[in-house]
């Protein structure tokens, strides 16, 4: 394969994509889910009285907890060792609870934004039925940042305290989370990966052993959909990429395409392949160091938007029931 060199400039050129939006005015949606504070509650237990103090906390949230104690923390069935459990995870959590109550004294800021996508949700799926709780918590660090459970959206607060956070920097946490994937634990992606979240539930992904070309179509379809449902947020907080790397692709996408046609990628299915071009990555190799890993999404999302602006009349929903063969073949996709 030949590759390509990815060069990264500013460019006038990213002001003029994807920021004609048409967004409709979803302002009058009355969106019922409410936030709960799962983590001060938790944090708050009287660690003497573990028993009962778990009893109360059941009361006020009789489906999360479970989920908490048991998917989330991994205690134990028996219940002497979970109590034993909770009781170790509060103690060494503390320093972190405290760092998740300094960044998110007020949940506010946050909550609306996830509101603001739910309206959108609600707005281009009517029928899908909304969660009905935004939970916050803190949980192990090498664990979950976002989880859609029976209860709702769960936020995992240990994961978005900002790029420098100290334990971040732990030898550990750096091998289960390289720089490239904590540069994104900031508070600014937690919409998006709850909304995210929502979308994998109205369209689960089911193409990992399709041609290249169809996997990108599939990947640019959920992110079509991520841009629709969060219209008013950054393009890169969407994409994780980072700026220069977003204005790179947009820079670069002619090239980027005649890569995929001139090493004939269209069409191969072996996943040791594909798999360079459709996971998450510092850079996506053949395409030079300052490429984005993840480097299908970006073409599939262009492809997607192409073939929408053919069809403007398209729902979102009919838009997810099109086969990824027949957007690649009607969208023409031919960048400069």
């Amino acid at each position: 394969m030949k590759p390509i060199f990815f060069i990264l400039v500013s460019s006038l050129l990213l002001l003029s994509c994807g920021n004609d939006k048409n967004i409709p005015d979803v302002s009058a949606i009355a969106i019922q889910t409410d936030v709960q504070r799962f983590d001060k509650d938790f944090f708050s237990i009287d660690t003497n009285r573990l028993e009962s103090s778990l009893q109360q906390l059941q009361q006020k949230y009789p489906t999360f907890l479970n989920d908490f104690l048991y998917n989330i923390i991994a205690v134990p069935p028996q219940p002497d060792s979970a109590l034993v459990k909770v009781k170790q995870f509060v103690h060494d959590y503390m320093p972190i609870y405290d760092s998740a109550q300094q960044q998110f004294a007020s949940f506010d800021k946050t909550a609306a934004s996830i509101k603001k996508g739910l309206q959108f949700t609600k707005y281009y799926f009517p029928d899908y039925k909304l969660p009905a709780h935004i939970v916050t918590f803190v949980g192990p660090v090498e664990g979950y940042a976002n989880v859609l459970t029976s209860t709702g959206l769960a936020v995992g607060l240990q994961l978005y305290l900002g790029k420098n956070f100290s334990v971040y920097q732990n030898e550990y946490i750096q091998e289960v989370y390289p720089a490239y994937q904590s540069r994104r634990f900031e508070p600014d992606y937690i919409a998006v990966n709850c909304i995210k979240n929502i979308i994998d539930d109205i369209y689960p992904a089911t193409h990992a052993d399709m041609p290249l070309a169809y996997q990108m179509v599939e990947a640019g379809k959920r992110l079509y959909l991520l841009d629709k449902l969060l219209p008013e947020l950054p393009d890169s907080l969407k994409t994780g990429y980072t700026q220069l790397q977003l204005e790179g692709c947009y820079d670069n996408e002619g090239m980027i395409w005649n890569y995929f046609l001139q090493n004939n990628l269209l069409y191969a299915t072996d996943a040791a392949l594909t798999r360079d071009y459709m996971n998450d990555a510092p850079k996506t190799e053949m395409l030079g160091p300052g490429s984005p890993g993840f480097i299908g999404q970006f073409t599939g999302w262009q492809m997607v938007r192409k073939w929408m602006e053919i069809k403007p009349a398209t729902s979102l929903q009919q838009l997810i029931q099109t086969p990824a063969k027949q957007i690649l073949e009607e969208a023409k996709y031919k960048p400069k």
